[in-house]
């Protein structure tokens, strides 16, 4: 079955640590989440390192520096080396420097992350639209204090211009206390200013996964995210198998309603997931069966119903949302399931 035509979440006798040989793993809402360990990550990645799995962290966040994230893992219990993480941050200063000339001047609308990407490539981070010569404007996430004032930097500069350029634009990032806006919104104060549409390196978009497939040499690959806007199309994009865990930015409803581009491989709870096979639904008489769960496309809605696991044990809801997944997804087709799915999320408990 091609991702394109993908009508149900996939099966994996194999655990998955061993199925792959790398996880490339977003970091916010599936590692951690406002700085703190998601439950069950620390453990989890330990083992499928213990079992071979080479690990690397893909994160759309271009803040820090692969040497600071690497450092915050470590503090976490998660021994990381600084090659060991692929930010958008670098991916968007490669796209730069094979357009402009070597040593040239760029205004960054961000934090260190950008500015250390961009000396990596050559290149001339400055803070000012007035400066003489200046070649791109870049923008990145700078967290909540980022000054408004910046954004005024980018629109006069882009306003003249100056090539402009992001690093990602996720609209959102999650962090502790909930879901913030992320470096997408402020992209979006600067276009609203200017008109302009900047280059965008980040995922899902193919510079991202260019630089992710250069700087970690993956033969067989497995995305782990929590976005199926970034994280999983990003895996479609780049004709990759996925893994979403609901730890995250994606619900289980958004999940249901998923176009084919945005349908994860597999989905799991939580990063728990790389460390067992994946059962597949199976399709009989209509209805799709995964583990004690059957669920089918019933007209208007979809039913869940508890079938038994067979063993004597509790049906894990985990299976119910993956039945779900095939019956709204087969429904559904090469579009998007847009019948009512809130009573069967309702009996799954979830």
């Amino acid at each position: 079955m091609t991702r394109q035509s993908r009508t149900s979440p996939a099966g994996s006798e194999r655990s998955l640590h061993e199925a792959y040989d790398t996880a490339l793993l977003d970091l916010d809402g599936v590692v951690y989440a406002g700085g703190h360990a998601i439950a069950h990550a620390v453990d989890s990645l330990a083992a499928a390192r213990a079992g071979g799995m080479h690990l690397a962290y893909v994160t759309n966040n271009a803040l820090r520096t692969p040497e600071a994230v690497a450092e915050h893992l470590c503090e976490l219990g998660i021994p990381t080396e600084a090659g060991e993480v692929i930010t958008s941050a670098q991916a968007v200063a490669r796209l730069i420097a094979e357009q402009v000339e070597p040593g040239s001047k760029v205004l960054v609308i961000g934090g260190e992350g950008l500015r250390v990407a961009l000396r990596e490539r050559g290149l001339v981070p400055v803070e000012s639209a007035d400066e003489e010569g200046l070649a791109a404007v870049v923008q990145g996430y700078g967290g909540p204090g980022l000054e408004w004032g910046r954004f005024a930097e980018a629109a006069y500069a882009v306003n003249r211009g100056v090539p402009w350029y992001a690093s990602n634009t996720d609209l959102t990032i999650p962090g502790a206390r909930g879901i913030a806006p992320g470096n997408g919104a402020a992209v979006e104060v600067v276009r609203i200013a200017t008109g302009a549409e900047p280059q965008v390196a980040g995922k899902p978009l193919p510079p991202m996964h260019r630089e992710t497939v250069l700087r970690t040499g993956a033969k067989r690959p497995l995305v782990v995210g929590d976005r199926l806007d970034t994280d999983i199309e990003g895996a479609f994009n780049g004709d990759v198998d996925s893994l979403l865990v609901l730890t995250g930015v994606t619900d289980a409803e958004q999940l249901l309603r998923a176009e084919p581009r945005h349908r994860p491989t597999y989905v799991d709870r939580d990063l728990r997931g790389l460390l067992t096979g994946q059962p597949e639904p199976a399709e009989r008489d209509g209805a799709w069966r995964c583990g004690g769960w059957s669920a089918a496309h019933a007209g208007t809605h979809l039913e869940l119903t508890r079938a038994g696991d067979g063993q004597g044990g509790e049906a894990d809801p985990v299976d119910g949302l993956r039945a779900l997944c095939a019956a709204a997804w087969s429904a559904a087709g090469d579009g998007i399931y847009g019948h009512d799915v809130e009573k069967a999320l309702a009996a799954l408990g979830w």
